[in-house]
């Protein structure tokens, strides 16, 4: 549907471009936050760092968990070339939930994944995760819809999946974090996979 200027200014569509900006900055900006909380060992032998395992290990999922929202906010945002005052405030609701991400990897990695932490690590992915199924579904209301991102996300079953998976890991923190942290992992490694589907809509749609 193309979009006349009446048809912007009536609901207030503007063009996503700062959007991405700020969203691609904030999430720069947590990636450095979580690298700067790594502080090097006092003494220089490689045995000093082997204490520092758990730092290190909940830096690196919390690391790979920003990369993914990148990635796929990248991608959503291919295939929405206008954005509403609505989808504004969604995605600050999201980025809001992302920036948690710094703390809760701290706490996790300082306390050795103990259970609280680890609940806590995965509420904020939840509520991530969340966010972002939020952050869909205002896009795909939006005036004039959009109908390559509907068909690109379809039924979304991994985001539902991915949902239902930090939740079940939320409650198994106090039974043993480990196990929670290992689903982390595992949903992290569902989503690190590259997800094609709007990639293959747009070059569709250009095709046609």
């Amino acid at each position: 549907m193309a979009v006349t200027g009446d048809f912007r200014k009536k609901y207030h569509i503007m063009h996503k471009g700062r959007l991405e900006a700020f969203s691609d900055g904030v999430m720069a900006i947590l990636i450095t936050i979580m690298v700067l909380e790594l502080k090097a060992p006092d003494h220089a032998g490689l045995s000093s760092l082997r204490p520092m395992w758990p730092v290190f290990s909940s830096y690196i999922l919390s690391f790979i968990y920003l990369g993914i929202y990148w990635n796929n906010h990248h991608h959503l945002f291919q295939a929405t070339p206008k954005v509403t005052g609505a989808v504004l405030w969604a995605n600050l609701h999201l980025l809001f939930w992302l920036s948690l991400i710094p703390f809760g990897t701290s706490w996790l990695g300082d306390t050795h994944f103990a259970a609280t932490p680890a609940a806590l690590y995965g509420g904020i992915l939840f509520m991530s995760a969340v966010a972002y199924a939020i952050l869909v579904w205002t896009i795909l209301r939006s005036p004039g819809g959009n109908a390559t991102l509907a068909a690109a996300m379809g039924r979304d079953v991994k985001g539902k999946i991915s949902i239902v998976f930090y939740a079940a890991a939320i409650a198994l923190s106090f039974v043993s974090s480990f196990i929670a942290c290992g689903i982390y992992v595992l949903v992290a490694l569902i989503w690190l996979i590259p997800d094609r589907r709007i990639e293959r809509k747009i070059a569709g749609g250009a095709g046609g």
